[in-house]
């Protein structure tokens, strides 16, 4: 029985026209499952009691439950039990701007990046459509909040689950769904270059971060295996290609790891890299965890990274912590239990 989470607009659209149904109903339908919050399709009255069983029999509603709920500073973080017994989960961020929600794409990663948590379990299957947007209806329906930002951030690499991560894209952007806007979804990825420029032919303007975290092939050898199939310098260069064509600002996500990737030098080379493209740094604070020996940099070392990006005039942030008292790092959580 397909979920229909998983259908974007037009897909019900069509789906009520196979059964000899005015397309309209689709809008109704959206409007029971993403503004009303129906969790029963006999909920929603304004259709026929034919329809609303005709529905049950075709469609199913949620799929995937909260197993374990983790709450600091500004910071949920959630455990999710996907129906085949898997475990994803999704962190919840609070912010002057809004609120934001990080989600996984797939169960477990097998970019395997030498500083993540994640990547340590390897991918055992992409996770579907429905089974992202329930991430973000069950944590709505914890917070009794409306979620304004999304990022693709969380377990797995969204890149390598190219397809259900647009049909989520689409679902969760619709103006008679969850209606996120295109500019407020971020989707990251550690360097997946075909995708990447396949990307830059979509519609929308949602937002592109590479996790970068070197600023040379020798150092992202070591800690980002992807590296040695898509290197450095054509990853730079499809990201201009990137920029060229959509007209949008690219994020360079960079963890401080100490002593690998945080010296005054390797600070240099990163601005030296980037200097004339239109992006800017996150410089991220590492998480620790006691399965991975990466240890994070001090805050004085951090400091002097982010000056030497400004001396160059290299837009930079530095992160805002959140997490520091759950299980932080991504993947962790999961991992633990």
């Amino acid at each position: 029985m397909q979920n229909i989470y998983g259908l974007t607009l037009k897909e019900l659209e069509e789906y009520f026209l196979s059964i000899d149904e005015k397309p309209f109903r689709a809008s109704q339908i959206y409007d029971g499952l993403y503004k009303k919050r129906f969790t029963s399709f006999h909920q929603m009255t304004n259709i026929s009691k034919k329809l609303r069983e005709k529905l049950s029999e075709d469609f199913s509603l949620f799929k995937i439950k909260l197993l374990v709920k983790q709450e600091g500073v500004n910071v949920n973080k959630y455990l999710f039990e996907l129906e085949d017994g898997n475990k994803i989960e999704s962190v919840l961020m609070f912010h002057d701007y809004g609120i934001s929600i990080c989600v996984s794409s797939q169960v477990g990663c097998n970019m395997s990046c030498a500083f993540c948590e994640s990547g340590r379990l390897k991918k055992v299957r992409n996770l579907m459509a429905y089974e992202m947007v329930e991430q973000i209806l069950l944590i709505e329906d914890d917070i009794q909040k409306k979620i304004t930002h999304v990022v693709v951030m969380g377990i797995g690499e969204p890149f390598d689950n190219y397809d259900n991560l647009l049909h989520f894209i689409k679902i969760i952007n619709s103006g008679k769904g969850i209606d996120i806007g295109s500019r407020h979804i971020t989707v990251s990825t550690c360097g997946l270059i075909p995708e990447i420029k396949k990307f830059s032919c979509e519609e929308g303007q949602v937002n592109l971060a590479i996790s970068l975290h070197a600023p040379n092939n020798v150092i992202r050898n070591k800690i980002m295996k992807i590296n040695k199939v898509y290197p450095i310098e054509e990853l730079i260069e499809t990201v201009k290609e990137y920029i060229k064509k959509t007209n949008r600002r690219v994020t360079f996500e960079y963890i401080l790891l100490d002593g690998i990737n945080d010296s005054e030098k390797e600070a240099k080379e990163l601005a030296s890299l980037l200097q004339g493209i239109n992006c800017y740094v996150n410089l991220i604070p590492y998480n620790e965890t006691t399965n991975i020996n990466f240890r994070r940099t001090r805050k004085w070392k951090i400091l002097k990274f982010y000056d030497i990006l400004k001396t160059h005039k290299i837009n930079v942030t530095i992160r805002k912590e959140f997490g520091g008292n759950v299980s932080a790092a991504c993947g962790q959580l999961r991992a633990n239990n």
